[in-house]
């Protein structure tokens, strides 16, 4: 019986294929290509033969024919290929049901450049994963949109000459194995900017009073000074980043002066000048876009970007939203009357405006191919019952999605502020000026609903009411008490991930897709770590932009890099051609091109200058500066050196700090001579920590070294332990068996011993000094464990319940150091994670982070 052909359709991912296949049934095969199936070679073993020998296959691209890209399929991609090839033999067409998107066309242009299939084959494109949306889209199918393609290949092909040009000179003048990266840079960029505004802000003091006031009916409140004989009194918004005075007509007041003012102020009565009410109207915030998105939930659900867009892509691909990669703020027809009737059912007329809300767009290089952000359907699912098909990071995000969705749909919140001003006169012939303001909620429309949450802890909240007690013009009022209260000016805020996601949406750089990935690129490469919410630069991505901006300064210039994402926009819209756009880029035309810039006099680049970050003069005027070693950071003032600590932001390395650094013992001493060779026998501290020695560098030849067991203190070492030390590795004895040596010693993955070709592992580094000839014989007969196979170690804390696997998630102590598991993913910590203090949910996204990892290895 002959086999009978049906349709083929490729997805991405399996999860999609699933639910895709689970509408269609089985006259329909739904298999997917686990992402990108082609790619540029990464690493020079995946550079075919024939084509190593020429001086362009490094870049994987011949930038002398028309920047000819050399496409693979990977190793890890080569038994999906032969899957989907087998799939192919019994389809009668193919349906490329990638998403509709740059990335998504690129996927499906790659397939068909691999698979070629002999059968007809049509693009798919659905924005929601619903069974009405996919029968739409079979009975709708369009051609491949070779401009999309073009465009993706273009910023590939350009990511690429950027990342494999500019990353050889970061190695040679900062630190080996640093990246650069189009967009990741200038990420960087804004984040080392805003630090450096930090370590050049200067605090200014100002002080005022708060005074507290009793009308003839009601509770007190209270009212900040705000003028003294007419003149403004100075607040923050009066000062500089430097402490001074921006304003010459505000009054500076002083601790003393405050006190004084207070103390004149007692007994005295406060007389209302004015009472201004006016109405207070609130508009819905748009539906959600990628990058809003994002944002939200790193402030009112603590996600990380990642984590944002995993627990999405979840819910898109199990058909719960729509499509989360999008700049558009537009809602379909079909969305629109979902939310009308949903809000006339759920909340009463009053909640629904008389026509649909419609938002425009306002995002730079914004692409508006689908919807935006909103539940899926005709008709949209509650939060309850959504809940009991996902995970809780899914639940929580799809709550938010759901709120803000119908919130767009709703009518404004509406009440009225009121200002009051006071006036009191001092016992010392003086009058101060008091105003408190207050707000209240006459009907809460889409508040109800939806409160949006705020970068600034301080930031008033769209729902929050201040009542004010009723007052009129010239009433007296008792003045119950006066605080002077002393203030000082904030340094510019760290950003978050919310707000640098922000800040690359406003300057236009990057796509919002992009954007998760950008955040964690530089953090995984070193540049930025996190404390709390807090982005912080390491020295190292000081050094990195300051190279950057003053050799490379076209490159990370934020006009320049939102130009090209108008260009790549100009290219997918079929207004511009990519090989030309690329040649200027690369080779230059009127201007200097990337290929120039590497290979211009980079020796006048100083290494010690570029990585030389100025933290001030010691007491005694000698110049105290950081810097960026090979081997990472440290201070330095006339010679002397000493390491900075890994958890030390830039900004608080202050002189005080260096000075104390440059203070601390430095663990290196001599502890004595060796009886043998009459060498002495000293203590360090290197690169990889503290060690012994045996004598001085000599010529060529390099003295004898041994690290320290982890669990010795450098400054309880002995002479007689570092003699120990220094005498490994140990022959523990001969096998009297076969006459065969046996030798303990330390290796890359923790100590062992060893009998010709035979390796077992040690429990402990104290083992290789105190194993016996008949331990370690028994050792070798017990079956050899696979490498990173220990003894099980207790947990040092439990964290809480991870929300994918639903397994308890504990900290423990690895050969490598901390980490979190669930029972089956292992994920170490990252520099900024305190194993004492970390929470489920920064251990749920490094744990997310590990099993993407993995599944990108498969």
């Amino acid at each position: 019986m002959a086999l009978v052909s049906k349709p083929l359709i490729i997805v991405e991912s399996p999860a999609k294929a699933r639910t895709i296949s689970g509408y269609l049934g089985s006259g329909y095969s739904v298999e997917s290509s686990i992402g990108h199936i082609r790619d540029l070679p990464s690493k020079a073993s995946e550079i075919p033969k024939k084509y190593r020998e020429e001086s362009w296959a490094r870049l994987g691209v011949n930038v002398e024919k028309d920047f000819a890209p050399l496409y693979i399929v990977p190793a890890a991609k080569r038994e999906q290929v032969r899957k989907l090839k087998a799939a192919l033999a019994g389809a009668d067409e193919v349906y490329l049901a990638t998403d509709e998107d740059r990335e998504g066309e690129s996927i499906a242009w790659h397939l068909l450049q691999v698979l070629k299939p002999k059968v007809p084959v049509k693009r798919m494109v659905f924005h929601e994963i619903t069974k009405r949306a996919i029968t739409e889209a079979l009975e709708h199918p369009r051609e491949l949109d070779t401009r999309l393609v073009d465009a993706q290949e273009a910023r590939r092909i350009l990511d690429r000459l950027f990342g494999y040009e500019v990353s050889p000179v970061l190695w040679r003048k900062v630190q080996p194995k640093l990246s650069a990266g189009r967009v990741q840079s200038v990420a960087v960029r804004i984040v080392v900017e805003r630090e450096r505004q930090r370590i050049a802000f200067r605090s200014a003091s100002y002080w005022d009073l708060l005074g507290t006031f009793q009308p003839p009916e009601g509770a007190p409140f209270t009212a900040p000074l705000t003028k003294l004989d007419g003149k403004p009194v100075a607040s923050g918004k009066d000062f500089d980043a430097e402490a001074n005075l921006t304003n010459p007509q505000a009054l500076v007041l002083d601790e003393a002066a405050a006190q004084i003012l207070a103390d004149a102020l007692e007994g005295a009565e406060a007389i209302v000048r004015s009472v201004e009410s006016k109405p207070y109207h609130r508009s819905p915030y748009p539906p959600f876009r990628t990058s809003t998105l994002q944002q939200e939930a790193g402030r009112k659900l603590r996600f990380s970007a990642s984590r944002t867009m995993r627990a999405a892509q979840r819910l898109y691909e199990n058909g719960f939203i729509t499509y989360m990669r999008t700049d558009s703020t537009a809602l379909s027809e079909a969305a629109l009357s979902a939310a009308r009737r949903l809000i006339a059912d759920e909340f009463g007329s009053a909640y629904l405006p008389k026509k649909p809300r419609i938002y425009v767009n306002k995002v730079k290089n914004a692409q508006e191919a689908h919807e935006a952000i909103r539940p899926a359907g005709d008709s949209f699912r509650s939060p309850s019952e959504v809940e009991r098909h996902v995970g809780s990071d899914e639940a929580r995000l799809y709550d938010l999605i759901w709120k803000r969705t119908v919130a767009s749909q709703m009518t404004d919140a509406a009440g009225e502020s009121v200002q009051i001003r006071l006036e009191a006169d001092t016992s010392d012939g003086r009058t101060a000026g008091f105003v408190q303001t207050g707000r209240v909620i006459t009907f809460p429309g889409f508040l109800k609903v939806y409160v949006a949450g705020s970068d600034s802890p301080d930031a008033q909240r769209d729902d929050e009411e201040r009542r004010l007690p009723r007052l009129e013009e010239e009433q007296r009022l008792a003045i119950v008490a006066m605080e002077p209260k002393g203030h000082e000016t904030k340094a510019p805020a760290r950003f978050t991930e919310a707000s640098l996601i922000r800040r690359l949406e406003e300057l236009g750089v990057g796509r919002p897709s992009t954007y998760a990935s950008i955040i964690s690129t530089i953090q995984d490469r070193g540049y930025v770590w996190k404390r709390g919410s807090a982005l912080i630069p390491t020295f190292t991505a000081f050094a990195v932009v300051t190279l950057l901006e003053r050799h490379f300064s076209s490159l990370i210039d934020y006009a320049f890099t939102a130009r090209m994402e108008s260009d790549l926009d100009r290219i997918a819209r079929g207004e511009e051609e990519a090989r030309p756009w690329l040649t200027k880029f690369y080779f230059g035309n009127g201007s200097v091109g990337l290929k120039t810039m590497v290979s211009g006099p980079l020796d006048e680049i100083d290494p010690r200058e570029i990585g030389s970050i100025p933290i001030g003069d010691d007491p005694d005027g000698i110049p105290i500066v950081a810097r960026v070693g090979r081997y990472g950071p440290y201070v330095e003032r006339d010679g002397d050196k000493a390491s900075i600590p890994d958890e030390t932001p830039p900004d608080e390395l202050t002189v005080e700090k260096a000075l104390e650094l440059l203070a601390a013992p430095n663990d290196e001493r001599t502890l004595g001579t060796d009886p043998e060779t009459g060498l002495e026998v000293s203590l360090r501290v290197g690169r990889f920590g503290p060690y012994v020695q045996l004598g001085e560098q000599d010529g060529t030849t390099k003295p004898k070294r041994a690290s320290l067991f982890k669990t010795m203190n450098p400054e309880d070492v002995t002479l007689e332990q570092a003699l120990q030390l220094l005498s490994l590795p140990r022959v523990v004895g001969v096998d009297p068996s076969d006459g065969a040596e046996i030798v303990a010693r330390n290796g890359k993955y923790g100590p062992f011993i060893k009998k010709g070709s035979e390796t077992r592992s040690l429990e402990s580094e104290e083992q290789l000094l105190t194993l016996t000839l008949e331990e370690a014989i028994a050792l070798l007969a017990q079956p050899k464990r696979r490498r990173g196979q220990r003894t099980a170690t207790a947990p040092l804390r439990e964290v809480g319940t991870d929300p994918v696997s639903g397994n308890p998630v504990v900290v423990k102590d690895g050969r490598f150091g901390p980490y979190v598991t669930d029972g089956v993913v292992n994920a170490s910590l990252r520099k900024g994670d305190n194993p004492e203090t970390i929470t489920i949910e920064r251990a749920a996204e490094l744990l997310e982070l590990r099993r993407e990892r993995i599944a990108a290895k498969t």
